[in-house]
């Protein structure tokens, strides 16, 4: 009676015990999958940190400046629903203030991407039920994806805490930590959407439209208050990110304020853990819906625009919202740069020689530019997922050739980045007031240099299937020379690694055709040479 009263005791701990089995496994599994992946992601977020107070310091080299610019930035709205209000004039408080809204930003989408390719992604795939007929517990996937994401989340807090701690050691960890948390709050909002969804890319997409509606709410919440000296709006405080800012990095922490990470962690967690126990691998709790009995897509382009129509119009609309926003902001940012000739320099580097308003325009768009080469790559790359997916081979044991398959899809991502630079420049025009010509003739010259970005995406996919992803990286790098480079005033010839080093700084500067005609050549030769090398070669399995 003892041995039975005992069973019974323990049972419950058994049956948790199986159900994490092989969690070990599984996350050396995804640690050794993301060897690359989680890397370039934790030193893009670090560069970012640790780039920032050498500039500020040559930037705002004085207590004095430092003082005037927290001080614009209680009657400035534009910039505080950029960047967030100033806590602290120290060049530890600027960091905070410049970096750290940004720095939970990149967290996040690590974070997620990271719990979806190992819980949805995997399932997706038909990996995770091949995995789970082993001594695989039902939740040991989703334990090891969460812990991959907090592996790479407090790799990121640790290194940022290290890289700040001579500005303050407590404001460092401070920030170290809410960056990390933002990042685990979203892995954990992930792990539920994959539970909702059948399909890896709405999850993706599903939890990017929560942190954009989590930016847009500390933005709105951030513009309409002074925020140096008083409390947050409510729509602040309903947003991770207005968690993170009112941590107060090295301006008297706020400790409590990392309680509720851990309370979102613990309740979002909590519910994926709960919805994973009650479905099937593979299935989900909002299935799609089923198709129609006689089909409506007889082309492959048609096929393409199906696949990819969320993701035209998702990108579409964020365009236009951060071009209204932008543009909003440009008589703001020509008050907040005043006589500081420094400030005026790094963003005359940034947007040309021209006047400061033209210069900060310029410099929205090469922005605008850098950030749509992230689409025409996530477009070109979602012809390797659907080869690797082995979606492809129906389609193209039917009469279609490979070109054509491969030719929807391109058109949709070279033709949809034409698309959401056109809204952005729309958007930069509405919300600056005038300049409508060529703001919108400046966004589209960016195209160039995001052509050639979808170019290399081309020809990885078309010659090296294995190493498609690394358009990603190319895409990253670009995107961090613009971004640090003006700043630290790297030599041009690093600056030309991107091809956005090549643009005209327009609008006010001069048009240069050769540069342009010579990257949309370089474009045309890419996509050519990748998809010969596409006809060549065998599919992947």
């Amino acid at each position: 009676m003892t041995a039975a009263v005992a069973d019974t005791r323990f049972a419950p701990r058994a049956a948790g015990a199986r159900q994490l089995a092989g969690t070990g496994t599984l996350l050396r599994l995804a640690l050794r999958r993301d060897r690359v992946m989680i890397p370039v992601w934790v030193a893009v977020i670090l560069m970012m940190v640790l780039s920032m107070p050498g500039s500020l310091k040559s930037v705002y080299s004085t207590a004095a400046e430092r003082a005037d610019i927290a001080q614009s930035m209680a009657t400035n709205s534009s910039m505080r629903a950029l960047y967030g209000p100033v806590f602290a004039d120290s060049i530890g408080g600027l960091t905070a203030w410049r970096i750290g809204v940004y720095g939970g930003l990149f967290a996040a989408v690590m974070s997620l991407l990271i719990v979806v390719r190992h819980t949805r992604d995997e399932e997706e795939s038909g990996r995770q039920e091949l995995l789970s007929s082993a001594m695989v517990g039902r939740r040991a996937p989703l334990t090891a994806a969460l812990l991959a994401a907090l592996v790479a989340d407090a790799a990121t807090a640790l290194l940022v805490a290290g890289g700040l701690a001579s500005q303050g050691g407590g404001g460092a960890l401070a920030l170290g930590l809410a960056i990390a948390a933002t990042g685990m709050v979203f892995a954990t909002m992930a792990a539920i959407v994959a539970q909702l969804t059948e399909s890896a890319r709405l999850a993706k997409g599903l939890t990017s439209a929560v942190l954009g509606l989590a930016f847009v709410l500390r933005a709105a919440g951030d513009s309409g208050t002074s925020g140096s000296g008083g409390g947050s709006s409510v729509l602040t405080w309903l947003s991770p990110l207005g968690w993170l800012e009112n941590t107060r990095a090295f301006a008297d922490e706020r400790w409590w304020v990392l309680l509720l990470f851990v309370a979102g962690v613990a309740a979002q967690g909590a519910a994926a853990y709960g919805l994973a126990g009650r479905r099937d691998i593979g299935m989900s709790f909002l299935p799609s819906r089923p198709g129609p009995a006689s089909g409506r897509l007889g082309t492959a382009g048609a096929l393409a625009w199906r696949l990819q129509r969320g993701s035209v119009f998702g990108w579409s609309a964020g365009f236009l919202v951060a071009g209204i926003a932008f543009g909003g902001m440009t008589q703001g940012a020509t008050d907040l740069v005043g006589d500081n000739r420094k400030t005026r320099d790094i963003i005359e580097r940034m947007g040309g020689q021209s006047g400061v308003t033209d210069a900060f325009l310029a410099t929205m768009v090469g922005m605008l530019g850098m950030v749509a080469a992230l689409y025409i790559v996530s477009s070109v790359l979602r012809l390797s997922g659907e080869e690797t997916s082995q979606r492809a081979e129906p389609v193209l044991a039917a009469a279609v050739g490979r070109l054509r398959w491969a030719a929807g899809h391109l058109a949709i991502a070279f033709g949809g980045a034409a698309l959401i630079m056109v809204l952005g420049g729309l958007g930069l025009g509405i919300g600056y007031g005038r300049n409508f010509g060529p703001v919108l003739g400046a966004c589209l010259t960016q195209l160039a240099a995001i052509w050639v970005i979808g170019g290399l995406a081309v020809l990885l996919f078309g010659v090296f299937p294995r190493a498609a992803v690394a358009a990603w990286a190319v895409a990253g790098i670009a995107l961090l020379i613009g971004w640090i480079g003006p700043a630290f005033e790297l030599p041009q010839p690093v600056m030309n690694l991107s091809p956005f080093g090549h643009m005209p700084k327009l609008p006010g500067g001069e048009m240069a055709w050769t540069p342009v005609l010579t990257l949309l050549a370089i474009a045309a030769v890419l996509v050519a040479v990748g998809l010969t090398g596409l006809r060549r070669r065998d599919l992947s399995n």
